[in-house]
């Protein structure tokens, strides 16, 4: 993971937009520790200027950036991954020989051939977003991925100019107007939709492309289909040049891609060193064990990390200034990843694989529990994807690239996603409660957990594949978000709730923990409009309007907690876990030894 930046068509003078451009871009410096980049241009409407902050994980020697072409017409500078680079080379109409080993070099002939078209996002397989200039035309293009796992904002000076930054806080003291860089979308300065944000981004499943209340998906579930797919999306993400490994908090989504990379490592080179496995938590919590237990069951070597209340506390500020949100349950799960990044980064690890985004494709938080039919499960899976980039996707990627470390993240893999979102949602739906006949009950991702249910050649201990659904706040230990709430009770007063809505008409907390973040949001970034990046509404145990019609509670309910939404067992153990997995599935042999 890198950090990008550009300001063009400025107004100031040479020499003052070089200060201005490595002021700001230092300021993501972190994202990008091992070498900075620069690189200037004299355009028709002002002066141009891009940076780049590099995390060198392919090429570490010769891969730096901003890359230019032949003739250096053109400059590309990339934050993040193109899996496919070597396909990519291999379909241009015109050979080209690469002068590095990086994979994001394919962009330069791929803009060659295709020039600022759709085709420029659609054919990448990864996580990216890019800033390229072409000095010929006096043209730039800006770009970002298809979920928006890579961050990206974009905003505009008083002269004019356009700023394009990795994250908010490279620009937000220069622009009048900024906001976040939609995902799946694509911007140019030049052609029929100048200045215009553009999706190139397309599937069926997403809201603006086939909107609400359209055909539900009717594509029959194969539990064997499923599992080679994203196999594919774990091993492709697999390439590096430099050290890395997994994390895994213990919970489904983490120990699947665990185990099928550490499979993957055994059975391709027996030779090579074991995979090394992360997780964090304060003493006694949840995930420490479960963790230690896919740990023991693949051979990894595994590291489990530890933190005081006390140092989560006293991280909250920090974290708030990188991850660039005042929204609860970001906060909450952005705290212990943080911390542990920077010790990941004290091992000289540089890329880890994540679990983020299973639970949104397979309807896997505890409210969906309460989803009423198929329409509904499935429209909220849609909704929540299409919100991932204000949560999910940017607390891992800022968490970790706080400390220079690029997280990767297979369940958003662009073609496991067409595949995942194709079936039809009522093998996502989750059956359980006293009324619902065994034969019929069903956990949350029964059907992810039933494709790797494999009893000859088994992937994970069964009481870790049929695991219940932990929200990571809550998995690293029920204390942490406890002594959060506690920390907003002892700083905010009854009056200062009283007047919040005075203070803040825009996204008002509901809770002291929420005033508690958002005053250290507004001391870091101050203004409505670094207010208006993040998103609005209530924070509750489920994140749309829609869920909250599913269970009349869900609606006052201001407690963001997986163990809120009034379906999580605190008893659940691998019996109950055996009971849901055995009524949904046939007889089997028991597993080999």
């Amino acid at each position: 993971m890198c950090g990008i930046f550009a300001i063009f068509n400025s107004s100031e003078s040479k020499e003052g937009l070089r200060e201005l451009l490595i002021q700001c871009s230092n300021k993501i410096r972190h994202r990008g520790p091992d070498w900075s980049g620069y690189h200037f241009e004299e355009g028709k409407g002002g002066k141009h200027g891009i940076a780049h902050e590099r995390l060198a994980i392919m090429d570490p020697e010769s891969g730096a950036q901003p890359l230019k072409s032949e003739d250096e017409s053109i400059v590309v500078a990339v934050n993040g991954e193109v899996y496919n680079f070597k396909e990519l080379y291999a379909a241009l109409a015109t050979p080209y020989k690469p002068k590095t080993g990086s994979d994001c070099e394919v962009l330069l002939p791929m803009y060659q051939q295709h020039g600022p078209s759709v085709k420029m996002g659609d054919m990448l397989r990864g996580m990216f977003s890019y800033i390229l200039y072409d000095k010929t035309k006096d043209l730039f293009f800006v770009c970002r991925d298809h979920m928006g796992i890579t961050p990206l904002y974009i905003g505009w000076g008083k002269d004019g100019s356009t700023w394009i930054a990795s994250e908010m806080k490279a620009l937000s003291a220069h622009c009048v107007k900024f906001q976040q860089f939609p995902p799946g979308h694509m911007y140019c300065n030049q052609g029929h939709n100048k200045n215009k944000f553009v999706r190139w981004y397309k599937p069926n499943f997403v809201a603006d492309v086939t909107p609400i209340g359209g055909p539900l998906p009717t594509t029959p579930y194969n539990p064997d289909i499923l599992r080679q797919a994203f196999t594919t999306a774990v091993t492709r993400r697999m390439m590096s040049d430099v050290p890395w490994g997994v994390l895994l908090s213990g919970g489904l989504d983490s120990s699947l891609v665990a185990s099928i990379a550490s499979r993957h490592i055994a059975r391709k080179n027996p030779e090579f060193p074991k995979l090394h496995s992360f997780c964090v938590g304060i003493p006694g919590a949840p995930d420490l064990d479960a963790a230690q237990k896919v740990a023991d069951h693949l051979g990894t070597i595994h590291h489990s990390y530890t933190y005081t209340i006390q140092e989560g506390l006293d991280a909250i500020k920090e974290v708030i200034r990188h991850v660039e949100t005042y929204d609860v349950t970001t906060i909450r799960a952005s705290t212990p990843m943080y911390l542990m990044a920077r010790k990941i980064k004290a091992m000289g690890i540089k890329m880890v694989l994540s679990g983020e985004g299973a639970d949104e494709v397979f309807g896997g938080y505890l409210y969906f529990h309460k989803a009423p039919d198929a329409r509904e499960f499935h429209e909220e899976t849609v909704d929540k994807l299409s919100r991932l980039y204000m949560y999910d996707c940017m607390r891992c990627n800022k968490s970790m690239s706080s400390w220079g470390v690029e997280p990767r993240v297979p369940f958003l893999d662009a073609d496991f996603l067409e595949l995942a979102m194709s079936l039809d949602p009522t093998n996502k739906m989750i059956h359980s409660g006293k009324d619902v006949a065994p034969a019929d009950k069903r956990i949350e991702k029964w059907c992810l957990r039933k494709a790797f249910d494999t009893p000859d050649d088994p992937y994970l201990p069964d009481e870790i594949l049929w695991r219940q659904k932990e929200q990571f706040s809550d998995g690293v230990g029920y204390g942490w978000v406890d002594a959060l709430k506690d920390a907003g009770e002892a700083d905010v007063t009854d009056l200062q709730m009283e007047q919040a809505a005075h203070r803040w008409q825009y996204n008002t907390p509901t809770t002291k923990e929420g005033y508690r973040y958002r005053a250290i949001y507004e001391e870091v970034f101050p203004g409505e409009v670094a207010a208006a990046t993040v998103p609005g509404g209530k924070t509750i145990a489920c994140s749309t309007e829609r869920a909250m019609t599913w269970d009349a509670s869900f609606a006052n309910r201001a407690d963001a907690s997986g163990r809120s939404a009034g379906v999580h067992e605190s008893a659940y153990d691998a019996k109950f876990a055996a009971d849901h997995k055995e009524s949904a599935s046939p007889p089997k042999k028991k597993a080999k030894k």
